[in-house]
């Protein structure tokens, strides 16, 4: 057998090489985020019009890259795990198809066949001296794809961390390797309002020291993080790291030192951030990186005690049923990891699963609690699973309720101009 380097240079080719590896009829599987190859996509989109029938599936795409196109669907399209600004007007046009799973699933999903994966283009770390290169970025559902995959692709870029953990593929597992060295994606922590500001409060009151925590992504768990810094001995089991994690462990209110589960470690599926944070990666001995049906098992996550989960959603109904991924029938982004981890912190001892939203929407003139979904919603968390519902006006804590518990809870953390007709509406629904 060939040694590691010479398998390299056999395998080193050009990213329009590569990219003729795809055939008619392939799903090609691209990790999350930051872990998309950008020369390999921008191959294959410009060789798109010889394809038929190619699928390109993927969780929160960040870049538009040119097989994006309506009029080119045919040849190769978009199958969304999740859709993400790249993809959500495709979405909502039509062009763009997805597939509901949970994220913990895919990785089975995925190894049962049931959702194709025939080639795996990633970002890759450089390889190290035994062969082995580092799918950092996002080992989620790809080191799935990678066991299933027909070929295997990376594009190696020396500013891709070599993490620790479960996401490492060996050279001899690898069809074709392109070389870049672009800088990586990024993107920066989203703005916080007074509004984000007062639910983060809220939450962050209702964190203990020593809790682990799972931060979802957006303004609300970040404002979360933000007032967090004053903790002592927090953990992380999450599926995302982002910026807002980092600042934890700088301002030394994450050691992990009192997790129940992997004490010591910090374990995420994918990361998300600045070129700090995955400088971070890099070989240190306190993260690893691990396959999303690691990470987002809520068996798996609930072994640490005192699981905080924070994450938001759009809209809620009066019996506490959350649509977090859509705007009514309009896909807007995807089941992701929400449920996954609101099961583990209602399995967790001492766990609390926090769901967040601000009351209202379009500058107040909605009130995101309602009496039913929008019609044609998609439920996401289920009125089974709902814990602590927080708005800038307090928190709602659901489980165990009874449903006229649960409304008159609900229509509580309501904004104010909004709960005379809620309270109508919910005497119509006999909620009250």
């Amino acid at each position: 057998m060939q040694d590691a380097a010479t398998q390299y240079r056999n395998k080193l080719m050009s990213a329009t090489e590569a990219a003729a590896l795809v055939r008619d009829g392939d799903t090609v599987v691209v990790p999350t985020g930051v872990g998309e190859p950008p020369a390999l996509l921008a191959a294959l989109s410009a060789r798109r019009h010889e394809l038929r029938g190619v699928a390109v599936s993927q969780i929160l795409p960040l870049r538009r890259f040119d097989y994006l196109d309506p009029a080119t669907r045919e040849h190769v399209r978009h199958d969304a795990y999740f859709f993400g600004g790249a993809t959500r007007a495709g979405g909502q046009e039509g062009w763009v198809d997805f597939i509901p799973a949970y994220f913990s699933e895919l990785p089975m999903l995925i190894d049962r066949g049931l959702s194709p994966a025939d080639v795996v283009f990633s970002m890759a770390s450089p390889m190290d001296e035994h062969g082995y290169f580092a799918l950092s970025l996002a080992p989620d559902y790809t080191m799935a794809a990678v066991r299933r995959a027909r070929a295997v692709v990376l594009e190696v870029n020396p500013n891709v961390p070599f993490a620790n953990g479960d996401c490492h593929v060996h050279v001899s597992q690898v069809a074709a390797l392109v070389e870049s060295a672009d800088e990586l994606f990024e993107v920066g922590l989203p703005a916080i309002g007074a509004v984000q500001e007062a639910i983060g409060q809220y939450v962050a009151d209702m964190i203990d020291d020593g809790a682990t925590l799972q931060i979802g992504y957006g303004g609300i768990p970040d404002a979360v993080v933000m007032q967090l810094k004053h903790k002592h001995d927090l953990g992380i089991h999450t599926e995302m790291i982002g910026d807002g994690i980092l600042s934890l462990v700088e301002a030394g209110a994450v050691t992990n030192r009192r997790k129940t589960f992997m004490p010591g470690k910090m374990v995420a599926t994918f990361a998300l951030g600045s070129r700090r944070l995955y400088r971070f990666l890099h070989r240190n001995p306190m993260l690893e990186m691990h396959p999303v049906e690691f990470t987002n098992d809520p068996y798996i996550a609930a072994r640490n005690d005192k699981l905080c989960a924070i994450n938001a959603t759009l809209q809620i109904d009066l019996l506490g049923q959350c649509g977090s991924e859509s705007l009514g029938p309009q896909p807007y982004s995807g089941t992701g990891g929400q449920v996954d981890f609101v099961r583990a912190a209602n399995r967790s001892r001492d766990g609390k699963a926090f769901i967040v939203l601000p009351s209202t929407a379009k500058a107040n003139s909605i009130s995101r609690i309602v009496p039913t979904l929008t019609p044609g919603t998609h439920v996401t968390t289920s009125k089974n699973d709902i814990n602590y519902v927080v708005t800038e006006y307090g928190v709602a804590q659901l489980r165990g309720k009874t449903a006229k518990q649960r409304a008159e809870a609900l229509i509580g953390i309501a904004h104010p101009d909004f709960r005379g007709e809620l309270r109508q509406a919910a005497r119509q629904l006999q909620l009250l």
